[in-house]
């Protein structure tokens, strides 16, 4: 199996407007990085271009203190490092791709450091204010080193992978908030039934649930003993299903390290490094409901390029993009070949666009993806390369590839639906359409965040979906302000409050609840006539249930679910413009068995067990440990539920002894033997 090539070192110094052709594209190389202590080495994620028009990224090694950094560059190929790694306790190690967040900043993962040394959850702004929000714990109820970057979903909330601990440590499905209250939402079993090493990110599907990879696991066969991993899927509450399990023939594809990409067809697609016709890996189209079709298998050519380990992107021409590690012409005095940039069209339609390595100081074996800028070009890094001395390829580069598809907004038409909105004082929520053609990218940006805010869709691909919210206006003077998507202006006006002076007071400003959650409500108390006011809750484990806006005097009724964490969690609500905190004690699931142990006949048969956890919104699941025990209903569930469960025949005269795992707690069962 080939192996996730994470390499940690040195980095950088600047070789712009060097450019190189092959099959028509230009290749520029923007940047070498050297690997001093001001400069990153080996980038092994890609780039995300901000709102702003630069380029962001990560090194995973070199800085100050050899442990990676985060840079931006220009697409000239002006370059600043932002921010040096240090590897301690309050700070990461070996950064992964950024994702911008709706507030601007970008948010990241790291594989080591931290409290425990395995792996935070980082916030940094556009210049470099650094902020470690989380540290992964080792415990079964925490994953560990995190190998790919986050997505922001539809809820404000940043979901991603780890890709080892959990309760059978093999990985975890997690959400954390922009504030950092972390939740570990699922646990890789790693059986034939589920998947295990999730190397890459998730994507949030157009029906609202995330898809991903993993590396292993799935329905072994023999041409995948230990399974040739899975495309999953996961709702944001945490309910996973298998979609797909790798290796089913000799020619199907194994061990996707890379994410998937919904497509403007709404299928996902994705690649995978090993597996294919030539065992050199493959391109794959996979439908929401689990509908497979291999689309290319690399190695029918070697000079095409081979091992893809990135995903894809679609162009603003429909069509995908992306990189192989090795292959692309022999440069270099590498008979592998040092990486290629390929196009594929969506019913399979193959070109290779560029080999790595056609000149003295190019990029070698790109890692990660493409990412098309505004301008129509795509933007990469490659691993090694470069005319930084580290080790025999370099430090690696940063590169631009023209195609030839010229700036997006010649190719790509935006229009929105409607184009203005009208809000009263009391503010409130409500959404724009997007239609783009060719699957074109575009963003959102309020331009008055102080009284517009997105919620959700701040950036998308092809037709999209804006959500955005207006808060309640406490001055009597009438607003306008204006948001920017794709390019257009969308217009709010809200009027202003009652002329009468408004104030609004709460009868408390926090409550404190314990584990088991419950439901509350808040007081508002207002003085003068005719004054509305909102109420929307900022975390997402506080949901209002009623009372959500009113005028004059109100009351605001929300629930807290059971805290199944081992932490404390903190949050907030605002309330007629007041802050009102939530804190709830720390908890932890627990669970009860009913029966606690099992007697089965020698003629076999069938039984159950309940389970019994402490909330309701505990999930776990149950794993047979003994072959003649067979797990047939109930395999996972959340809150109360029952696991049924068959036992053969013994026909052997000693008495057989086995157990279930039910989400630590052990059930056992024994069966008679035949007399």
């Amino acid at each position: 199996m080939k192996i996730l090539r994470i390499l940690l070192v040195i980095v950088l110094v600047v070789v712009a407007g060097r450019t190189f052709n092959a099959n028509a594209q230009t290749e520029t190389n923007l940047y070498s990085f050297v690997g001093s202590p001001t400069d990153g080495a080996n980038p092994h994620a890609g780039l995300v271009q901000g709102t702003d028009g630069y380029f962001y990224g990560t090194t995973s090694g070199g800085g100050t203190y050899g442990d990676g950094t985060v840079f931006r560059i220009n697409p000239d190929g002006t370059y600043t490092n932002l921010y040096s790694f240090a590897g301690s306790p309050n700070d990461g190690s070996g950064p992964t791709r950024l994702v911008q967040g709706t507030d601007s900043s970008f948010y990241g993962t790291t594989s080591g450091g931290g409290m425990y040394s395995n792996g935070t959850v980082f916030r940094i702004s556009p210049n470099g204010t650094y902020t470690n929000l989380y540290s992964f714990a080792d415990s079964p109820n925490d994953g560990n080193q995190p190998w790919a970057g986050l997505v922001q979903g539809s809820d404000g909330n940043f979901y991603g992978t780890t890709s080892g601990g959990g309760t059978y440590s093999n990985g975890t499905v997690f959400r954390i908030s922009p504030s950092g209250t972390y939740t570990n939402l699922y646990s890789f079993v790693g059986s034939p039934t589920d998947g295990s090493l999730p190397a890459a990110g998730l994507v949030q599907g157009s029906d609202g649930n995330f898809y991903g990879t993993t590396v292993l696991g799935g329905a072994g066969t023999q041409y995948a003993p230990d399974g040739g991993g899975t495309v999953f899927r996961i709702s944001p509450s945490g309910t996973e299903t298998i979609l797909y399990s790798f290796g089913s023939s000799l020619s199907d594809a194994f061990y996707p390290y890379a994410g998937l990409l919904q497509g403007s067809d709404d299928n996902f697609y994705g690649t995978a490094s090993d597996g294919g016709t030539y065992a050199n890996g493959a391109v794959f189209r996979i439908s929401p409901s689990g509908t497979y079709t291999n689309l290319y298998s690399f190695g029918s050519s070697l000079s095409y390029g081979w091992d893809p380990q990135a995903g894809l992107l679609q162009g603003s021409d429909g069509n995908f993009y992306g990189t192989t590690y090795f292959g692309g012409n022999t440069y270099l005095n590498s008979g592998d070949g040092v990486g290629s940039v390929f196009r594929i069209s969506t019913s399979g339609i193959y070109t290779s666009l560029y080999s790595f390595g056609s000149q003295t100081n190019d990029g070698a074996r790109p890692a990660a993806g493409l990412v098309q800028g505004s301008d129509g070009n795509f933007y990469g890094t490659t691993l090694d390369g470069g005319a930084g001395s580290c080790g025999l390829f370099g430090c690696g580069t940063v590169f631009m590839l023209d195609v030839g598809l010229g700036p997006i907004s010649s190719n790509c038409t935006f229009s929105i639906n409607p184009t203005n909105a009208v809000f009263d004082a009391a503010g409130g929520s409500d959404s724009v359409s997007v239609i783009a053609s060719n699957g074109c990218a575009w963003t959102a940006v309020s331009n008055d965040p102080s009284f517009i805010t997105i919620t959700s869709g701040s950036s998308g691909t092809g037709d999209g979906t804006i959500r955005y919210s207006v808060a309640a206006n406490m001055s009597t003077n009438g607003l306008t302000g204006t948001m920017t998507i794709a390019g257009q202006t969308f217009t709010v006006t809200q009027s202003g409050a009652s002329a009468e002076n408004c104030t609004y007071t709460l009868n408390a400003t926090s409550v404190t609840l314990a584990a088991r959650g419950g439901s509350k409500n808040a007081s508002v108390k207002v003085k003068g006539s005719d004054c509305s006011w909102t109420a929307v809750s900022n975390d997402s484990f506080i949901t209002i249930t009623s009372g959500s806006s009113g005028t004059g005097n109100g009351k605001v009724d929300y629930a807290v679910p059971g805290n199944t964490n081992t932490t404390a969690l903190s949050g907030t609500m605002t309330i007629a413009g007041q802050t009102f905190t939530v804190n709830q004690a720390a908890g932890g699931c627990t669970f009860k068995l009913s029966p606690k142990a099992g007697k089965i006949t020698a003629a076999g048969g069938s039984a159950t067990v309940k389970v019994k956890p402490n909330f309701n919104d505990c999930a776990w699941t149950a794993v047979s440990n003994d072959s003649f025990i067979m797990i047939t209903s109930g395999a996972s569930g959340t809150g109360k539920g029952t696991v049924s469960y068959a036992v053969a025949a013994n026909t052997n005269t000693t008495v057989l002894t086995g157990s279930i795992t039910i989400d630590g707690e052990t059930f056992t069962v024994t069966q008679s033997g035949e007399k």
